[in-house]
């Protein structure tokens, strides 16, 4: 795979855009799971380390364009690396035009990318901007490269150099061994509430796997697709025979995607709610499915522990 690594670059000086995943859960104003924030610090630290300008967005949470808002603020992230880092990290609101200075060494913070218009629709002009403000932009926000997003590939397309961080390239040499000679059976993991954002993986995996474990929304859709009720469970009802294609196309060679037996069920989402363990066929018109149970559970538990592979 023939792609230009960060870690091979001279980027002193240079004006470096880092595309994170550093869409964390924040509750009062904190971070309360940084593993997201763990992972990106690496590049983040051989970026500075090389003495370049660094600067840094990721998502967080589901915002709407031209709509900024407290709750989906970096700000929580940006303290979460101050700390990290021993030293004050600038946020940067109204970045996309410009107009803020980084110093060598220094890292700012540009505030969460989903807010600017043009982002999710991978509008040119948009990613043009972005790339107004690199010397260098580098992907390494592996979580979200499924996404053609402005901030994940228009950006590429118009930066000076575009480069592969440290945790991507490392995620995409896992991922090539894996798939280049892998021990069977293998078995890929693939989470997610949407299949519409999946689905170019999905269907990529069903072509090598011996067992497609889906999660999340994703697994209603499915659930769906062999002909179960998922009540006013999330489902994309239009993907349904796209989800129904994908089990038949695995089948046919031996494979398959396993669909849950059982599974937990609400009448609304709510944390008070009484979770009420269900048969995958008894699900009513008014119920919300949150999650698999026992023996669905314990399928899954026998198809990893037996697995000679497991890509997640």
């Amino acid at each position: 795979m023939s792609v230009i690594r960060v870690t091979d670059l001279d980027l002193k000086g240079k004006r470096v855009l880092i595309r994170a995943d550093l869409n964390v859960p924040v509750k009062d104003g904190k971070v309360t799971s940084d593993a997201r924030i763990t992972a990106s610090m690496r590049t983040i630290e051989h970026c500075l380390k090389a003495g370049a300008k660094v600067m840094v967005t990721s998502h967080l949470g589901r915002p709407t364009e031209g709509e900024w808002s407290e709750e989906v603020s970096l700000k929580p992230v940006a303290e979460n690396i101050a700390a990290r880092l021993g030293k004050p990290v600038r946020l940067v609101k109204d970045w996309v035009d410009g107009g803020f200075d980084v110093a060598g060494g220094e890292l700012v913070v540009l505030e969460n990318c989903r807010v600017n218009k043009g982002e999710k629709k991978n509008v040119d002009e948009t990613a043009q901007k972005y790339a107004k403000l690199c010397d260098v932009f580098v992907m390494d926000a592996f979580g979200t490269a499924h996404r053609a997003e402005a901030s994940t590939h228009g950006v590429a397309k118009f930066a000076p150099v575009a480069a592969a961080g440290i945790l991507l390239m490392e995620e995409l040499d896992a991922l090539q061994k894996a798939l280049a000679n892998p021990a069977r059976p293998m078995v890929a993991i693939v989470g997610g509430s949407k299949v519409s954002t999946k689905l170019t993986v999905l269907e990529a995996l069903s072509e090598k796997v011996d067992q497609l474990v889906v999660g999340g929304g994703i697994a209603n859709t499915f659930l769906k697709a062999t002909g179960k009720n998922v009540g006013k469970a999330l489902c994309e009802d239009d993907l349904v025979p796209t989800a129904k294609g994908l089990i038949e196309k695995m089948a046919k060679r031996g494979a398959s995607i396993p669909i849950a037996v059982d599974v937990v069920c609400g009448k609304q989402f709510d944390a008070a709610e009484p979770a009420v363990l269900k048969d995958a066929n008894a699900v009513a018109d008014d119920d919300m499915i949150f999650d698999i149970c026992p023996k669905s559970a314990q399928e899954l538990v026998d198809i990893i522990m037996k697995a000679g592979t497991v890509v997640w």
